[in-house]
């Protein structure tokens, strides 16, 4: 283990140090303030190999509990060498090996052969890995705490975007924008307002200009209804005769008996069609239609049949443009794999759906941005088309809905948490 001591202005700068000289891998034994500046002391190269070989030439026990001293050679401390100075109090002891034959390895006693050393060692193990995550949380909060002092805007921002459930990543992509100082007279809108900016938002003309529109997502996500609000939205401007209503959907029961309720109560076309040769030849039948509207199956991202039926929306309708509905009340990982399972289709935008169900938003706002998917509309309701609203004009609301969903709820984001969260990806990162 080489352990080297670092003194620097700043912690951020000793951290450099000891990341330019020992690597990643390195390990903050200690730190704290000197006339100097900040002392850090790291250490690098464990070497499980040298453990394992002082495991195996461990000294045995004598009768009584005490160690039985030995030599090399004859079992005798005249045999052996000058004594190497221990490197710290815990460590196992290497003897060194004099040159000349080798000499056979002590005697162990029966009593010692029943596996206590690999026990020992795993002991020892766990002891050092318990010892490095200590060590690194107690960096952790150290370097958060340097953070809030040297830069206390963008703690701030952190702070703000995780109490809203945004994903640690994206915060810290969205912090990154924070100017170091501002002459706003309630700076306490700084992280808002960089929400606002980093919300990817598309202006969809979809119920304006027409074209052939497919809706894909998982189980669930209110596709149907969501299908149904923008034929009313169409339907309110133009005529019902230029819209067609397409299902894809042969795999849920009642699901195109429900589209079919609403087409007829749009007084609109339905047409189904079960396979990818099927829907082309649809769509160049429905080629007089100004607005085609395709309701796809409801599928999970693990589901078998996903890829299969993205193939066929592909294959039949490989012109259309592709929206993703995304539900609103997701928890953050399921989203993200809803989000990476659907990127086969190339969406070109979302629309988040159950807006209303949400406890919070930081979830589906997280999976938008890092993936740069772009919100088209927000549907926060059962009413067609009343509940449907396009994204553009709601963009302040949508974040401000984030901000105020979990203005209420119970903190549960402490100081550990983010020194956790933050503190170890600036050490580390």
């Amino acid at each position: 283990m080489k352990i080297k001591r670092y003194t620097a202005e700043s912690m951020r700068a000793a951290l450099a140090q000891v990341r330019s000289e020992q690597g990643a891998d390195a390990v903050i034994l200690s730190s704290r303030r000197g006339q100097e500046g900040i002392e850090v002391i790291a250490a690098v190269d464990y070497d499980e190999a040298l453990f394992m070989e002082a495991k195996q030439q461990r000294i045995p026990q004598a009768a009584d509990g005490g160690p039985a001293v030995r030599g090399p050679a004859d079992g005798g401390p005249a045999a052996r060498g000058p004594a190497e100075p221990a490197a710290a109090p815990a460590a196992p002891v290497l003897a060194r090996r004099p040159p000349g034959p080798p000499t056979a390895p002590a005697a162990v006693p029966a009593g010692n052969r029943s596996g206590h050393g690999d026990a020992g060692f795993s002991l020892m193990r766990r002891e050092m890995q318990e010892m490095r995550r200590l060590l690194e949380t107690g960096m952790a909060g150290m370097t958060w705490s340097d953070k809030r002092l040297r830069e206390p805007l963008k703690a701030q921002v952190l702070e703000q975007l995780t109490a809203m459930d945004i994903a640690p990543d994206v915060a810290m992509a969205i912090a990154e924008q924070t100017p170091r100082r501002t002459s706003l007279q309630n700076p306490a809108n700084i992280p808002l307002a960089l929400l606002i900016k980093h919300l990817p938002i598309d202006s969809d003309h979809t119920c304006v200009s027409g074209g052939i529109t497919a809706l894909v997502g998982p189980t669930g996500a209110g596709k149907t209804t969501t299908i149904a609000k923008l034929a009313a939205r169409w339907c309110l401007v133009h005529k019902p005769s230029d819209l067609a209503l397409v299902s894809t959907d042969a795999y849920r029961i009642g699901a195109r008996e429900q589209l079919m309720t609403y087409a007829r109560i749009l007084d609109v076309p339905m047409y189904t069609a079960n396979s990818g040769k099927e829907l082309a030849r649809l769509l160049m039948r429905l080629s007089a239609k100004k607005l085609v509207l395709i309701d796809t199956a409801g599928m999970g991202p693990r589901d078998v049949r996903l890829s299969e039926q993205l193939a066929a929306l592909k294959l039949g309708a490989a012109k259309a443009k592709v929206l993703l509905a995304l539900p609103a009340h997701g928890e953050g990982r399921a989203l993200e794999e809803i989000v990476r399972a659907f990127s086969r289709a190339s969406p070109q935008a979302c629309i988040l759906t159950k807006v209303d169900e949400a406890a919070s938003l930081g979830g589906v706002l997280s999976a938008a941005i890092r993936h740069k998917l772009k919100i088209a509309y927000l549907c926060n309701g059962q009413r067609v088309p009343e509940d449907m609203h396009a994204a553009e004009p709601r963009r302040v609301w949508l974040a401000r809905a984030a901000l105020h969903l979990k203005r209420g709820a119970p903190r549960v984001r402490d100081e550990a948490h983010l020194a956790r969260t933050f503190g170890r990806v600036h050490a580390h990162g």
